[in-house]
C-alpha cells in the first residue's frame, strides 16, 4: 500500500507492507502529472514500513528512472535496511538528482526542502 501527499513541488510517499507495481504506477502518474506543472521535484521516501517490493516494482522503478530522471531535484529516502539503501544507491546512476539516504523523517524532511 502507498499513500502520496502533494505539498508545492515535494511529493512525500509512504509505503506500508508490500510495494507492489499498482503502487508504483501510481505514484508514477502522481509524478509525471506534477512534474508537467511544477517543474523540478522533491521526493520524500518513507520506506521503513515496506516489508517488500515484488521484482515487477525493481524493473519499473529502474525503466521509470532512465525515462523521468531528470525530473528530480532531491530525493530523500527513510530507510534503515542495508538492501533498501544499496538500491537507492544504484537508481542514483540513471537520474541527475542528489540522493541520500536518511533513517529518520526529520533529518530526511529538512534536507529535501531545504531547511
Amino acid at each position: 500500500m502507498i499513500t502520496i501527499e502533494e505539498t508545492g513541488n515535494l511529493i512525500s510517499a509512504t509505503i506500508y507492507g508490500e510495494f507492489t507495481l499498482a503502487d508504483y504506477r501510481e505514484f508514477e502518474e502522481q509524478v509525471v502529472y506534477k512534474s508537467r506543472f511544477e517543474g523540478r521535484l522533491n521526493l520524500l521516501l518513507d520506506w521503513r514500513a515496506m516489508l517488500d517490493y515484488t521484482v515487477d516494482v525493481a524493473w519499473e522503478d529502474i525503466r521509470f528512472m532512465r525515462e523521468h530522471g531528470s525530473a528530480f531535484d532531491r530525493i530523500a529516502i527513510i530507510t534503515d535496511d542495508q538492501w533498501q539503501a544499496w538500491g537507492a544507491w544504484v537508481s542514483n546512476l540513471f537520474m541527475n538528482a542528489s540522493v541520500r539516504v536518511f533513517s529518520d523523517y526529520d533529518s530526511a524532511n529538512a534536507w529535501v526542502t531545504d531547511r
